[in-house]
């Protein structure tokens, strides 16, 4: 399986994009989509510290970075998990992995390889506990498919040249993430804006009314 373009909104939604490497809450270098050495590739400590010159073009190579990564904890849930699943399940599982690293130790997926698809195992992770709210709507998303992110404010965050986080430079809308996504190389479908969707159905509605008549 992979990752929906919703999924990817709600990991975006929840990293945020930071253009140069900072220290998480628990003091792990990391750069771009939440990104960190555990997920191969560039080593964020090695990386200049501070804001880049041009922000726009580091973004971008951020979200080639994040594309790249994405393929790989689809990669890894697709592994660890061998019960079928449903879309917004599977997303939840990617979102999980994407951030704690843990679906193959997880007792969650202990869980769900034995037919348990409750997912009470995500609130097993719960350190540090900045990180619960992220948890509970990732529950949320695997039992119910809610996509509780989603919305118009995926943050781009300022850094200094000490890793430390200083602030939000800009916020940017979902529909601008996938078309910067696509700018960097991606070659994730980007879809429409439910309006568009909307628009466009009303459209042939409308032309097959009249070949109705």
């Amino acid at each position: 399986m992979k990752i929906s373009d919703r999924g990817v909104l709600e990991v975006a939604e929840h990293e945020g994009i930071v253009p140069g490497p900072y220290r998480d809450s628990v003091g792990v270098w990391t750069w771009g989509v939440g990104h960190t050495a555990a997920a191969g590739g560039p080593n964020p400590a090695q990386m200049p510290r501070g804001m880049p010159v041009d922000v726009d073009a580091a973004v971008l190579d951020a979200l080639a970075l994040f594309d790249v990564d994405l393929d790989k904890y689809e990669a890894r849930v697709n592994r660890a998990v061998k019960v079928p699943l449903k879309q917004h399940q599977f997303d939840a599982l990617v979102s999980f992995d994407f951030n704690t690293g843990g679906i193959f130790a997880a007792k969650l997926t202990q869980a769900l390889n034995r037919g348990d698809m409750s997912g009470n195992g995500f609130m097993g992770w719960l350190k540090p506990k900045e990180i619960i709210k992220r948890r509970k709507a990732e529950q949320a998303l695997f039992r119910t498919g809610d996509y509780d992110a989603n919305g118009d404010s995926i943050p781009i965050w300022r850094v200094d040249e000490h890793g430390r986080l200083r602030g939000i430079l800009k916020t940017i809308s979902g529909a601008e993430l996938q078309r910067l996504m696509q700018e960097a190389g991606s070659s994730r479908k980007v879809a429409a804006k439910p309006s568009q969707q909307h628009w466009f159905a009303a459209l042939v509605a409308a032309i097959l009314g009249v070949f109705r008549k």
